[in-house]
C-alpha cells in the first residue's frame, strides 16, 4: 500500500554503545513545523514498521482524525543476542543504551522535530523483551518518557526489581496487554517461559499505586506479531487518541 507520509533516517554514531545505529522515523501526510507532536520511541523498530504495519496506521488514523499529531519512530537489533545484551535489565549494553536513547536518539529526533518537550508527550513502544526495555527506561527516566506501551513484556524478577525501585510512578500513564495463551513462549534465553502469570502478577502489583494504568488480556492471543499487529489499531487510538 503507498505511503503518503515520509519516511527519514539518521546513522548515530553512539558514544555509549561504541557502535553505528539507525534512527527511522514516519512524517504523516499532513505534518508540518507550525504543528506540535508527540513522539512515540518503538524498540524492535523494523518490526513495528512491517509487521506492525505501523506507517499504514499513522496514514489512517491521522487521516480519519483518530490520533493526534504523532511522529512514529523505530530503533532495530542486530540480532538476539544484541537484544538481550540492550534490552535486558541485566544485560550487559543495558545501561549504555538508556543512556544512548537518553542522550543521543532523543536530541536527534527533537532537534528535526517540533515537539512539546514533555515526558507526558514521549511514548516508549516495544514488544515482548522490547516491551520490557521501554518500561525501565520510563521507571528510570519518568520526566523524559511519560508513556509506555508493552505488549506481551517479559517479566522476571529483574523486572519486577526495577518496578518497585520506582519512585515516581504517579507522572507515568503505563498501557499493557498479554495474550492468554502466552504460556510456553520461546525465548531468547533458549528457553519457554510463562508470560501469563508473571504479567498478571506486575498488574496486581500496578493495581495498588497511583498510577495512570490500562490492561487487557487478548483472549486466546499467543506471542506472535499476528495478534500484536491485529490489536495495533486498538493500541494507537487509547493512547494517541
Amino acid at each position: 500500500m503507498k505511503r503518503n507520509g515520509k519516511m527519514e533516517s539518521a546513522i548515530i554514531d553512539s558514544i555509549y554503545l561504541d557502535e553505528s545505529l539507525e534512527v527511522r522515523w514516519y512524517k504523516p501526510e499532513s505534518f508540518s513545523p507550525l504543528y506540535k507532536y508527540q513522539l512515540c520511541i518503538m524498540q524492535d523498530g523494523n518490526d513495528y514498521f512491517q509487521m506492525g504495519r505501523i506507517a499504514t496506521l499513522s496514514d489512517q488514523l491521522h487521516s480519519d482524525g483518530e490520533i493526534q499529531n504523532t511522529v512514529f519512530a523505530g530503533i532495530h537489533y542486530r540480532d538476539r543476542h544484541d537484544r538481550i545484551d540492550k534490552y535486558y535489565p541485566d544485560g550487559k549494553k543495558h545501561e549504555a543504551f538508556l543512556q544512548f536513547l537518553l542522550h543521543e536518539v532523543l536530541p536527534v529526533l527533537e532537534d528535526d522535530l517540533p515537539t512539546l518537550h514533555m515526558g507526558a508527550t514521549r511514548t516508549l513502544m516495544g514488544d515482548s523483551l522490547a516491551g520490557t526495555l521501554s518500561l525501565v527506561a520510563a521507571l528510570r527516566f519518568p520526566h523524559t518518557f511519560g508513556g509506555v506501551v508493552m505488549q506481551s513484556p517479559l517479566v522476571d524478577e529483574a523486572v519486577m526489581r526495577e518496578v518497585r525501585d520506582a519512585k515516581q510512578l504517579d507522572s507515568l500513564s503505563i498501557y499493557h496487554t498479554i495474550g492468554t495463551n502466552e504460556t510456553k513462549v520461546p525465548t531468547s534465553f533458549e528457553k519457554e517461559m510463562d508470560f501469563v502469570e508473571p504479567n498478571r502478577s506486575l498488574q496486581e502489583y500496578f493495581r495498588t499505586k497511583s498510577v495512570d494504568y490500562t490492561y487487557r488480556e487478548l483472549k486466546d492471543a499467543d506471542h506472535t506479531w499476528k495478534y500484536w499487529q491485529r490489536d495495533m489499531k486498538q493500541v494507537l487510538t487509547d493512547v494517541f487518541g
